[in-house]
């Protein structure tokens, strides 16, 4: 009789570690979830504030800047051509992390959402910095070489632009270098949540 009662507490006991053990692994996996989906918000957050000031800038920052100086109309088409162009990558990046669902999707899935992402991201350096250099080349060759009718007035008219042009692509550097820095970390973290997650499913 004291056996079978010891056996049966023994079974309970079994009962409450193995339920323990669930409960515990539920809430590992719902903090890296939510470790992984914290990294993705702030890489999410950072798309869509770009997507918002390149927005601004093609519509009404630089349009300002063309119809308050002599810049010629093909200078302006050149420059806007490019930043129009210069979104594709931007507006891919956010189609990739719009489809991010880590309850809808296995981590091997999101795994191959995140290579693409990083595929993407580094063909839009490449391509953001040859399209950039050479629409400053064009800009400038077409500016001085070929706008007669801008003379010193030119140079009055866009000093006062031209420093604040040059004094916000410098800013920008600056804080792109410091997002691009986090920007990896973020991806990082994604990457090591998802690593961590493929073992739940196995």
């Amino acid at each position: 009789m004291e056996l079978e009662a010891l056996k049966a507490s023994w079974n309970k006991l079994d009962e409450r570690l193995a339920a323990t053990e669930i409960v515990n692994l539920r809430v590992v996996k719902e903090v890296i979830q939510q470790k992984t989906k914290s990294a993705y918000d702030g890489i999410m957050g950072q798309n869509i504030y770009y997507f918002v000031v390149n927005m601004l800038i093609i519509c009404v920052v630089f349009p300002y800047v063309y119809l308050n100086t002599p810049i010629q109309a093909t200078s302006f088409a050149i420059v806007e051509g490019v930043m129009v162009i210069g979104m594709i990558p931007l507006v891919w990046k956010l189609s990739l992390l719009s489809k991010f669902d880590l309850n809808g999707k296995s981590s091997s899935e999101l795994s191959r959402l995140v290579l693409t992402y990083k595929k993407v991201c580094h063909q839009e350096k490449v391509w953001l910095i040859g399209a950039v250099c050479l629409a400053l080349i064009a800009f400038y060759i077409l500016e001085l070489g070929f706008n007669t009718k801008a003379g010193y007035e030119y140079s009055t008219r866009l000093l006062l632009p031209l420093g604040l042009s040059l004094l916000t692509f410098g800013l920008g550097l600056v804080f792109a270098k410091w997002q691009l820095r986090r920007h990896t970390q973020q991806l990082r973290e994604i990457e090591r949540g998802l690593e961590e997650l493929r073992e739940f499913e196995k």
